[in-house]
Parts: structure tokens; C-alpha cells; sequence
């Protein structure tokens, strides 16, 4: 078995209909939903604000790489295209795998470029972290430490202030 954190984030056409395709394309692997937040664009200021949540989910025959492609047929039902030219541009659907544990529930690490384990800017991101803390209260993430430290003491601090909660919008898990 094996367990997978999952950031989704959404800030073209429906984005709260996106966030649920997600959360449906994944199905019975589903185990917690976040709430749903509402951030500025990161990297990329020109362009309308996200809506964000994450999803933690298992499998008892997923490999890292079996997360990524279900987080990429995911994007593809969303009607993702990816623009080369703007990197950290806006999407109908983004789903980043931000860390797996294998079935002893070790972290997995990984430095192969097409999926780097754990996600190596989670730390830098409070549209990720705030979202993971709803789901995994005391929560680490792997090489970095205590959701909480990362959301109010390191890099992502200050950016921790713009993430707003949204409860006038849910996610229903399909589990």
C-alpha cells in the first residue's frame, strides 16, 4: 500500500468543478480532502487567483510513478494544456504529487527529474502546506520538518498571510 499527498490547484474556467474532476478521477483511492483556499498566483502575478486544496489518497498497487500519471490524466480531463513560455502560468487544473509513503510508511525519496520526491518547492508553498495540515494535522513533510515550523517560520511565511479559507465552497470525497 501505498500513500500519496496530492496538491491540487485551479485558477481557469470552473475552478471549484475542477478541483472536484480531481477529486473523482482519483475515486475509492481517496482517503482525506482539505478544504478548499483561495491564494494569489505564485511565480506568475499575472493571472487570476487559485483556488487550492489537497488530497491524501492510497493504493495498495501505486508506485510514485502510478500517482504522477493519474495526476496527469487528471489535469488532461480538466483540459490542461501546458505552456512552455510560462512556466507557473494559469491552468485549468494542476495536480502535483508532493510526497508518497511506501507500505511500511517510509517516505519516499527521489531525485529522478520526471518525479522528485518530495516535491522540491512543498516547503516554499503555503497554498500546499495549509491546505496539508487540514488533512494531516501533525504532519512533516519529508527532509524539511513540521508542516506548522514550515507554515510559520520558514519561507513560506510570509506568503502563508494571503491564503484564505474558503468554507463557502466543499469537495466531496467519492470514498
Amino acid at each position: 500500500m501505498t500513500r500519496a499527498l496530492l496538491s491540487l490547484g485551479s485558477n481557469l474556467g470552473d475552478r471549484l468543478g475542477h478541483l472536484r474532476g480531481a477529486v473523482a478521477a482519483l475515486g475509492d483511492s481517496v482517503l482525506l480532502v482539505s478544504g478548499v483556499y483561495e491564494t494569489p498566483p505564485w511565480g506568475d502575478e499575472e493571472q487570476p487567483a487559485y483556488l487550492n486544496a489537497v488530497v491524501l489518497a492510497a493504493d495498495p498497487a501505486a508506485t510514485p510513478t502510478h500517482w504522477l500519471e493519474r495526476a496527469r490524466r487528471a489535469e488532461a480531463g480538466a483540459g490542461r494544456t501546458r505552456d512552455p513560455a510560462r512556466r507557473f502560468g494559469p491552468r485549468t487544473l494542476d495536480v502535483d504529487v508532493i510526497t508518497v509513503w511506501d507500505a511500511d510508511d517510509e517516505p519516499v525519496v527521489s531525485d529522478d527529474p520526471e518525479l522528485t520526491l518530495p516535491h522540491p518547492r512543498a516547503h516554499l508553498r503555503a497554498f500546499v502546506l495549509r491546505p496539508w495540515i487540514d488533512v494531516q494535522p501533525y504532519g512533516r513533510l519529508p527532509g524539511h520538518g513540521w508542516l506548522t515550523d514550515l507554515l510559520t517560520t520558514g519561507p513560506a511565511a510570509q506568503d502563508a498571510l494571503a491564503v484564505r479559507p474558503r468554507p463557502d465552497l466543499a469537495i466531496e470525497s467519492t470514498a
